[in-house]
Order: C-alpha cells, then structure tokens, then sequence
C-alpha cells in the first residue's frame, strides 16, 4: 500500500470513528474541547505511524488506545490540575494497565450511550443553530473545517470561531455529559433533529451560491440521522425524520441536469429515482407511524414525500391526500411556509385559482416579505391561470430575493417564457 492509499484509508477511518471516539474520550475527560484535541493528536500519530506499519486491523481501537495515552501523559504534565482531574488521572491510569488485553472492549464499550451523549451535547439549545451545527458536522460528520465553510459558503475562520466558541459555551455551561430525561429530553431531542435538518435542508436545496444541491451535506444529515434512529428507536419523529430525508434524497439524481441547471419536481424524470432509499423511506415511516401518539411533523412531512414516491407518474399523484396532510401540518405546527406548500397541492388537487386564493391571503405576511418562494409560487398559479404580465413580474420579483445563482437563473427563464406568452403581435 502506497503513502497515498494509506493516507485515504486514514480519512476513511476517521471519517467512521471519529464520532466514537471523540464520544468515547468526552466520557472520560468530561470536556469536548479537550476530547477533540485528544482525538486529533491521535490522528496525528496515525498519520505518521501507519504509512511504515500499515493500517491496523482495529483502528478505531488504535486510534481510542493512542488518544488514552495522550491523556494520561497530558494529566501528568499539568501540575495545576483541580482534584477532580487528579482522581480522573489515576482512573486512566487503571484502565491503562488494562490497555493491551481490551482494546476491542476500549472502544465498544458503552458506545452507544456516548454517541448519544455527545449528540445531545453538540445539539444543545445553549448554543446558537449555527454553532450547533458546525460542532455537529465537526464532531459528529467528522468534516474538517474547512469542508463545513466550504459546503456553507461561509469563511473558514467564521466556522472555527462558531466551533472554538460552541466548545467554550459548553465547558463554562457546566453542560453534563449524559442523556437527558422526560420533557428534557423530548425539548432536546427536538432540537437535534431540528439541526440534522437544517444539514439536510442546505444540502438538498442549497440557499446560497451556484449549486442547486450539495450531496456531501444530505449525505451527512442522512448518516447522522441513523445513528439517532438506532440510539433512540421508541421515538416517532426520529424515524419520521430519517423517513422524510430518505424519501427527499431519493430524487437527488432527477434534480439536476448534467449541466446542473435544476428540475422541478414535476418534470423529473422518475426512473432516476432511487428505489432503495425510496424502501428504506417508506420503511422507516412505517416505524414511525407503528409506535403510539400521534404523527409529528416530521412524520407528516415524510407521509407527503411518500404520496410522491409512490406515484409512478405526476398525473398519479394522490393531490388531495397530500392537501390534507398540510392542513393537518398547518393545525399541529401553524406556519406560513406550511400555508404556501398547502396552496400548491390545492392548485393542483382542485385548479390554479384554488391555490392562488391561499397565496393572496399570505402576501401581507410579514415573515414571508422577502421568501422567495412566495412570489415564485404566486408566478406559477398565475401562468396557468394566463395571466402572463403579472406572472412574469413575481418570478422576476422572486430571482431577485434568491440568493442561489441556478435558482435565479430557473426563474429569469420563467419570466422570459411569461414575457414570450403574453407578447401578442399586431394584426
């Protein structure tokens, strides 16, 4: 094995167990700044070592042995430490005696409560969405710095800062390591999921920049998704969730062009949906509708992006099922963007005027002044009602609040083809 297959086979590893293990060293460091410093200094070591030895068989449990021993060695050294650090010192020095004969069991042990520890801690509400996100993508996505700046289209330095400062939050926090309980849990775990959408949402319709989607985001959002579902398997919208983003991610490969120029929904074409992820969706909301209490909105929104993947063609689309689910959205999370999605399934369940009547009530809704998607909705309704002039001014109105460059362009040619249609020559 080359220099150069090694170091790729390190960024896999890494890219695998670099949530275990930082989990696993949080565990016993009690501090997540430190446990990804320990975790780095491992890799380090990996990358020296393992071009001359060779990739070991277990290299999570080698990567977990060598950040164990930098910690020990790191206690030593510090003779300013607080007692509790001091009694944590000789703790690690008793597992260490114990090093060679349990490395397997070093980095098994307890892996699923740590991972689910560290996942509530990345998420944690103490922390801006933003920092939430970085340090999640960071710790638990495994992404340097510089790949979570460039998926966002953000300076690397501004996402170290969110980083550096996420992980200072927490230690002045005094934030526990350990999974929360009862309505604590329920408020925290919404807001992990509320953060792995976030991921996905970026990925699959990117907000800024030239590219219609970013697969690398929705494929960590995805990833991060199912460790969740496996680490909290009685909770709904957890499998709601992973159902909805499976579903969404399944039409990936139809978005797009060659080019890269988008394909709205309608126009996809469906044969280049993927089947499996399309299974597994369907699957998990299966799973979500099985256990007790009523839908989510998660679960709500994957029932939608199932009347979708089950409609072999878009004349087959169950319309008024899916106007029903938004309307059982809208009364169990009231939203403006729900109201807006609602008035396109009525337009295509029961006409263009039917949706627009909705859109017109929404256009003196404040939070919506500058969503995009309002005039590009109302755009739409009003081509297929022929009213061109006006049609052409909301998707001209709607490129100018985009700030994705293939959006704008989509639009623009909207409101071209509008300004073509309504152009009637003289007799």
């Amino acid at each position: 094995m080359t220099v150069s297959d090694t170091h790729r086979a390190i960024n896999a590893v890494w890219r695998i167990e670099s949530a275990r293990l930082i989990a696993g060293l949080v565990r016993f460091v009690r501090d997540v700044g430190l446990a990804e410093e320990l975790a780095q200094d491992a890799l380090v070591a990996a990358l020296e070592r393992w071009p001359e030895s060779g990739v070991p068989d277990n290299p999570g449990a080698w990567l977990m042995a060598t950040a164990k021993h930098r910690a020990i060695d790191r206690l030593r050294r510090n003779k300013l430490l607080e007692s509790k650090h001091e009694e944590l010192g000789h703790e690690l020095e008793a597992r260490r005696e114990h090093t060679a004969v349990d490395l397997d069991a070093a980095i098994d042990d307890g892996v699923g409560d740590d991972l689910l520890r560290l996942v509530f801690i990345s998420c944690h509400p103490v922390l801006s969405p933003d920092a939430r996100v970085a340090l999640t993508l960071r710790l638990l996505g495994g992404l340097t710095t510089e790949e979570i700046a460039r998926a966002f289209l953000v300076p690397e330095p501004t996402v170290a800062q969110r980083i550096v400062r996420a992980k200072r939050t927490l230690s002045e926090a005094h934030v526990p390591f350990e999974v929360p309980h009862g309505a604590e849990l329920e408020a925290r775990l919404s807001s992990v999921l509320e953060v792995i959408y976030l991921i996905f949402n970026e990925g699959y319709s990117a907000t800024t920049g030239d590219d219609w989607m970013r697969p690398g985001l929705c494929e960590d959002a995805l990833r991060l998704g199912r460790i969740v579902a496996e680490l909290v398997p009685r909770e709904a919208e957890v499998h709601g969730l992973v159902a909805l983003m499976e579903i969404q991610a399944s039409r990936s490969r139809a978005r797009t062009l060659p080019s890269g120029e988008p394909v709205l929904l309608l126009e996809q074409n469906r044969a280049l949906w993927d089947r499996i992820l399309i299974r597994r969706g369907l699957q998990a909301l299966e799973r979500a509708e099985a256990l007790e209490g009523s839908r989510g909105p998660y679960a709500l929104q994957a029932a939608i992006a199932a009347c979708h993947a089950r409609a072999n063609t878009p004349e087959a689309t169950d319309w008024a099922r899916i106007a029903a689910l938004y309307e059982e959205l809208a009364q169990l999370t009231p939203s403006p963007v729900v109201e807006l999605n609602r008035s396109v399934a009525l337009s295509m369940a029961f006409g263009p005027a039917a949706g627009l009547e909705l859109v017109d009530q929404l256009t003196s809704e404040p939070s919506l002044r500058h969503y995009h998607l309002l005039p590009s909705v109302r755009g739409d309704l009003l081509a297929k009602l022929g009213r061109f002039d006006e049609a052409r001014a909301e998707f001209e109105r709607a490129a100018s609040l985009t700030r994705n460059a293939r959006e704008r362009d989509l639009l623009l040619d909207r409101a071209a083809a509008c300004a073509h249609a309504s152009f009637r020559p003289p007799d």
